[in-house]
Order: C-alpha cells, then sequence, then structure tokens
C-alpha cells in the first residue's frame, strides 16, 4: 500500500505540484512564444517556408541517413505527446477544484496553474510538429505534404494559442484526447521508419476522425452547461473558431479516409 502512495505521490508531483508546473502563468509579452506577433510570424514563416522548399529543387537525403532523424523525431513526440496525455489526465483529477472544470471553466478563469501548464506544453509542441513537414521535403515524399497536412498543422497552433488567451472551456479533454491519438500515431510511424509495417494504419486515421466527432459531443455539453447556468462558462467565443475548424477538418480527413479506404480498395 505504501509502495502505491509512493508512486502516486510521485506522478502528482512531477506531473502536477512541481514548482514550475504549480506556479504557471500565462502572460502575453512575457511567457516565452506568447505574443500574437510570434504566432502570426510563426506561422506565415511556416507556410512561405514550406511553399519555398516544395517548390525548389533541393538535394534530397538518402533514407538511410534520414532513418536514425525520423526515428528519433518521432520518439520524442511519442514520448512527449505520453507524457502530455497522463499531465493533463492526473491534473483534471487531482488538481482541478471540481471535475465540472473538465467541460466548462468558470468565466474569467486565470490562465495560471497546471491545466494551462500542460495547454502551453501542448501549444508549444504544435511548433515542433512543424519539423514533420521539413523531414517530408527533404525525404522528397511529396505525395505526403497534403492540403490535409500543411491546413492541420498551421490551424492547430492558432487554436492552442486561443485556448491560453482566452482561457477556454473544454481544451483539457480535449488535450487528454488529442494528445492519447498522438501517442498512437506516432507509435505507428517510430515502428514504420524502424522498417516495420503495421497493419492499422486506417485505423490511426479512424481514431482521429473518432476523436473530432466527439469533440462535438463535448461542445454541445460545454453549451449545454453554459446557457443553462447563470454565470456560464470561460472562453466561449473561442469556440467560434474551434467549431469551424473541428468541421473543416473532419470533412478533410473523411475526404481522406474516402479516397485512401474506398470500397474499391483494399484495406492494407
Amino acid at each position: 500500500m505504501e509502495g502505491n502512495v509512493t508512486i502516486k505521490s510521485t506522478f502528482q508531483y512531477w506531473l502536477v505540484k512541481h514548482p514550475t508546473i504549480l506556479n504557471f502563468k500565462w502572460s502575453p509579452g512575457e511567457t516565452p512564444c506568447s505574443t500574437p506577433l510570434f504566432l502570426s510570424v510563426t506561422v506565415i514563416s511556416y507556410l512561405a517556408l514550406t511553399l519555398l522548399l516544395s517548390n525548389i529543387p533541393l538535394p534530397l537525403i538518402k533514407p538511410r541517413r534520414l532513418k536514425p532523424v525520423t526515428v528519433v523525431h518521432n520518439l520524442i513526440l511519442l514520448v512527449l505527446s505520453l507524457i502530455m496525455s497522463v499531465g493533463s489526465f492526473v491534473t483534471i483529477f487531482s488538481h482541478a477544484p471540481h471535475p465540472f472544470w473538465i467541460i466548462c471553466l468558470p468565466p474569467k478563469t486565470p490562465p495560471t496553474g497546471p491545466l494551462f501548464f500542460w495547454a502551453y506544453i501542448f501549444y508549444l509542441s504544435k511548433i515542433y510538429e512543424f519539423v514533420d513537414t521539413l523531414l517530408i521535403i527533404v525525404s522528397g515524399s511529396f505525395h505526403r505534404l497534403t492540403f490535409l497536412h500543411v491546413y492541420h498543422h498551421t490551424m492547430v497552433l492558432v487554436m492552442c494559442y486561443i485556448w491560453l488567451h482566452t482561457s477556454q472551456s473544454l481544451f483539457p479533454a480535449v488535450i487528454v484526447a488529442n494528445a492519447t491519438v498522438h501517442v498512437v500515431m506516432y507509435t505507428y510511424y517510430l515502428l514504420s521508419s524502424l522498417g516495420g509495417r503495421p497493419k492499422w494504419k486506417r485505423c490511426v486515421t479512424e481514431f482521429q476522425i473518432f476523436q473530432f466527432m466527439s469533440s462535438f459531443i463535448g461542445l454541445v455539453w460545454m453549451l449545454y452547461y453554459h446557457f443553462n447556468r447563470d454565470c456560464g462558462c470561460s472562453g466561449i467565443w473561442g469556440w467560434c473558431f474551434n467549431i469551424f475548424f473541428y468541421v473543416s477538418l473532419l470533412l478533410l480527413f473523411m475526404d481522406f479516409h474516402s479516397k485512401s479506404y474506398g470500397t474499391s480498395k483494399k484495406d492494407f
């Protein structure tokens, strides 16, 4: 019993109660990478460099030389996604004043503490994920450089910034769900980069589609609380962007799924 208590306490300290996490505060202009200017420059630079590098003749890196970089990159994102998923989950059930906060944050909730720390780490991880695009370009796998890929990477970063900037409700549940999906996705990519041929690529896409569909259920639940409570929920206007993004992303993923795994094609 004591061993279980020790493990639990250790998890809570390193994922919730560490001073850096417990005392975190999102403050535009003070927190690194937190200004609207930084966000704008980052997004514009990503789009411009992607367009430029994909349209000029670059010397391609041979697969055997690129393989170690790809393996390390996928491993980093796999481990980071797992930590973010577990960290957010533990924070929700050990630190949030009420489980109700998973769905609806009280109005004017300050962006401080462990919940927002993990939102910040999630936001920074989306910048690092831009490396995905670079690896696609230098490997010459331009068939993977789709509109869906670039659109997804760009808009997710904007969405994460809005979470922090508006103290948007429902984001803790979205982080757990999305990070969990990315654990599965980057496990697949890691195995592929190691030379394996996992037979569940289709499941990764369907898992992503399921996540987006589930987000709409969470949204309806949050809106119910917002309009049936006197005080409402925090960051409701930020959800206007999320609704547009989720609908567009769901349609793009379903189109990708249809083209990749149509009834006329074999699943694997």
